[in-house]
């Protein structure tokens, strides 16, 4: 096998393992384990803590200590073997902290499956900015190979997610030590100072009225990055408590239309070129998050029926609300930062989206469903209505029994059920989207320089 294919198995398998679980775990906590919103928040915070310090540790130590490919490996066997244990956890708190465990040993290796990559590649004489593309664009396949594995093997509400994504990080885990040697670069000196060693010296970018308010922006719209990935899919699945939607393709195979979003982040990539060089990055930032506002939009009309179309809509310009505001912030943030702090000035951007802007849009999403987007109802009457069928159909009985609740003669509950309005909630996330683009629209002044952008080279 080339070494152009060996780094392909690589990206595949590396988002493949993630995939597995990511965008179904919400079925299995709320539909099998029956656990709490507020909780489920901190599920998806984890990733983000874990992105604020774990990419900078792991990093330091492959620079001065370790070869990155045999860091790459060990963290994968390790986030294995706590994916492998998840399904003896029987308690939301302790989930969490397992899950935070597991993103501590597998969030800092999408950098190191960069560098591997990057140092392979200059190793073999290769074109980097011309290999690497297409490289991780496979990355992106493996992740949407492995939400249908999950959805097609009926895995999307059990523990068999944790398992499919365990055996594949052991496999990634062992098949990483093949590759080659990608040694220590002793890039940071010796005695450098702590402000040196961890990149500190981007926070005084924070200094520039432009580059924070583009920083609290990105936190901002950070907050709304994996709320789709936290809530699509289950959104989707709970269809199936409406009787009219029940047998429905959408709540079948809900995963799979989850997938469209990821099938349409591989083709905008194809369209930024032309987007940035036509609107230029402030624009483009702009339109990344109006689709945001039609993704939560969609979504809050849509339905399985003859709302479908709305839905697979929402799923398409995911592509461009994800794409289009990574890569040109990833732009901006290199044509106008200094070429000392501009590595630095990257990992600051994505602690600001990844980090603190998943912390943020996961705890209080997660707080506000449980306070202000859950339905409590006490009767047969009152859900019926909700579910648009009648208080005698029999797949509405079905469910209320399977709540174990009891109903008395006059259609009351002994115990309240209850459910989320998934209109209200992607409407509220649509809402506070628009406010952030309006916001942006008056307050970031940026001037394009098309020059600057095309001078880019990695």
């Amino acid at each position: 096998m080339n070494i152009k294919n060996r780094l392909i198995s690589m990206s595949i398998l590396q988002f493949f393992v993630w995939g597995a679980w990511l965008i179904t775990i919400a079925n299995y906590w709320f539909g099998t384990k029956g656990w709490e919103g507020t909780q489920f928040g901190l599920v998806f915070g984890t990733m983000g803590i874990a992105s604020l310090f774990m990419p900078t540790i792991t990093g330091i130590i492959a620079d001065r200590w370790i070869n990155a490919e045999k860091l790459y490996a060990g963290l994968h066997i390790l986030y294995a073997a706590v994916l492998f244990y998840i399904p003896q956890v029987d308690n939301p708190t302790s989930f969490v902290y397992i899950m935070l465990l597991a993103m501590c040993f597998y969030m800092p290796t999408i950098a190191l499956s960069n560098s591997i990559s990057y140092n392979v590649l200059k190793n073999s004489g290769k074109d980097v900015v011309k290999e690497f593309p297409p490289i991780r664009v496979w990355g992106t396949i493996g992740f949407i190979a492995a939400m249908w594995l999950t959805n097609l093997t009926g895995s999307k509400s059990t523990e068999f997610q944790f398992y499919i994504g365990g055996v594949g990080a052991l496999i990634l885990g062992l098949y990483s030590f093949t590759l080659p040697a990608c040694k220590p670069q002793n890039l940071t000196k010796e005695n450098a100072s702590w402000s040196e060693t961890f990149g500190l010296g981007a926070f005084k970018l924070f200094a520039d009225y432009k580059i924070l308010l583009f920083f609290i922006f990105s936190m901002f719209l950070g907050g709304a990055l994996q709320l789709t990935n936290a809530y699509g899919d289950v959104f989707l699945d709970e269809f199936k408590f409406f009787p009219k939607y029940t047998s429905s393709f959408v709540v079948e195979y809900s995963t799979i239309i989850m997938s469209i979003s990821q099938i349409s982040e591989t083709l905008f990539i194809l369209a930024i070129p032309f987007f940035l060089k036509r609107f230029g990055i402030k624009q483009v930032m702009l339109i990344s998050m109006l689709a945001w506002v039609l993704r939560f939009g969609l979504f809050a009309y849509g339905n399985p029926t003859d709302g479908l179309w709305m839905i697979i809509m929402s799923c398409v310009v995911y592509g461009m609300a994800f794409d289009f505001f990574n890569i040109s912030g990833s732009l901006f943030i290199e044509t106008t930062t200094e070429a000392k702090n501009r590595s630095s000035a990257q990992g600051l951007f994505m602690m600001m989206t990844n980090g603190f802007g998943a912390v943020l849009g996961s705890f209080t999403s997660g707080w506000a469903i449980d306070k202000y987007f859950t339905k409590t109802f006490t009767n047969t009457l009152e859900i019926a209505g909700f579910l648009e069928t009648e208080t005698t159909d029999s797949t509405l009985l079905k469910f209320i029994n399977e709540q174990g609740t009891q109903i008395s003669a006059t259609g009351a509950f002994d115990t309240p059920i209850l459910m989320k309005d998934w209109h209200s909630i992607w409407l509220s996330f649509a809402i506070y989207s628009l406010v952030i683009a309006i916001a942006f629209a008056i307050m970031f002044k940026h001037k394009h320089n098309s020059n600057k952008v095309m001078e880019v080279s990695h």
